[in-house]
């Protein structure tokens, strides 16, 4: 490997969904497989993709990513990619199984959280979500300003 110059910037190798922590309680994790074309790996390699409107659904047994935006490359030429296309998510049929009867019982969503390089390949991690009441978000901030309170103290009281 070689050295990186100090004035290089490093490279941006994930994508994160800063809203669904916020909104949706995660029940279950999947790691899954991204279909993309090669202007779209460029992009997201780049850091110039984003997820946090982006959502999963399950159609005629295969699972699909609505709405994630990936900024065309820059680079590309006339057959660059379009930018909110439906792409293929790539899991195991018993794990697809699994998703689409926890969807279809209802009051569930599938929710990417991140968007990451795994060696050479993109990968993206669901989340099997359920939605926060109003009531369950102010809890959470709650318990984060108690937490916040009590480490003040302990760092004080060194």
């Amino acid at each position: 490997m070689t050295a990186r110059k100090k004035d290089q910037a490093p490279r941006i190798t994930e994508v994160r969904n800063s809203k669904v922590l916020r909104d949706f309680t995660v029940d279950e994790r999947f790691e899954a497989g991204i279909e993309l074309k090669g202007t779209e790996v460029k992009s997201v390699r780049a850091g110039r993709a984003q997820i946090n409107d982006a959502f999963g659904r399950v159609e005629r047994g295969e699972l699909w990513l609505h709405n994630a935006y990936i900024e065309e490359y820059a680079f590309g030429n006339r057959l660059n990619h379009d930018a909110r296309r439906i792409r293929k998510l790539l899991l195991h049929r018993h794990q697809i199984r699994k998703i689409a009867q926890a969807l279809s019982t209802g009051g569930r969503a599938l929710v990417p959280l991140r968007m990451y390089f795994k060696e050479a390949l993109v990968k993206v991690e669901l989340g099997l979500c359920t939605g926060k009441k109003l009531h369950d978000k102010r809890d959470d901030l709650r318990a984060r300003a108690d937490a916040l309170e009590i480490k003040k103290a302990f760092k004080l009281r060194r």
